[in-house]
């Protein structure tokens, strides 16, 4: 199974709680950290929900 890697690459300063969580049980804490992520249709959906503060690259 592939996974995705994805990057915060903006704040989840002032933004609406639920996108705070999301990106928080994403794995993500800072701006610029990377964790992997598999790739199914719960983990696309929590991506597409924030996909304005993320980066997402698919790895074999």
């Amino acid at each position: 199974m592939a996974q995705l890697k994805v990057t915060l690459i903006h704040s989840v300063a002032h933004r609406l709680p639920k996108q705070r969580k999301i990106v928080e049980a994403l794995g993500l804490h800072r701006v610029n950290s990377t964790v992997l992520q598999p790739d199914n249709e719960a983990t696309r959906g929590a991506l597409f929900q924030v996909a304005h503060l993320i980066k997402v690259e698919e790895v074999k």
